[in-house]
């Protein structure tokens, strides 16, 4: 026998920005999806009162200092760097997160002086070119090639790495071009 439950109240302006609280307190955030995830509650749930703005009580928690872009940008930027993910699917992943241009642009030159350690970190974990087994097919090669790109690393950096001698340690120096 199913219980009848009691309808979840409407959202007003003080429980929203309890919500947003407790959202900031437990994740990494960014104003964006902070924005979202209000929106989202309330569709859910319903409004009473006022005009809701959700974009506002994000800015102010940005204001407040419980949300900050840049730190926000710059931590996974690391994150994705040490995964061994290049710039392409880092600049993507602070898009999806909804990083402003501004923060965007003043972690980017951290991202392209990793770039080199992310590709071949990326190429030891999967084993490619000169970290796994020989590959005498074109098939194969291209086959690392395209994870290599897929992973967001350029294609003159990814040919060097593939193209490397089999057991050889590629050195930053000799992959920059």
């Amino acid at each position: 026998m199913a219980q009848d439950r009691r309808p979840i109240p409407p959202l007003d302006t003080a429980k929203l920005e309890r919500l947003a609280l407790r959202y900031v307190e437990r994740f990494a955030t960014t104003r964006g999806k902070l924005t979202d995830y209000l929106r989202r509650k309330i569709r859910e749930r319903g409004w009473d009162g006022e005009a809701a703005d959700p974009a506002a009580l994000a800015e102010r928690m940005a204001g407040l200092g419980y949300v900050d872009d840049r730190a926000y940008a710059e931590a996974r930027a690391s994150a994705l760097g040490r995964r061994g993910l290049g710039a392409r699917r880092v600049a993507g992943a602070l898009r999806e997160a909804r990083i402003g241009e501004e923060d965007a642009e003043a972690v980017a030159p951290g991202i392209q002086a990793r770039a080199i350690d992310a590709a071949l970190t990326f190429a030891r974990r999967r084993r490619i070119g000169p970290f796994g087994a020989p590959v005498a097919d074109r098939a194969g090669r291209e086959k690392q090639l395209g994870a290599m790109l897929r992973a967001g690393h350029p294609l003159d950096l990814s040919r060097r790495i593939v193209d490397a001698p089999q057991g050889s340690e590629p050195s930053a120096e000799s992959l920059e071009g």
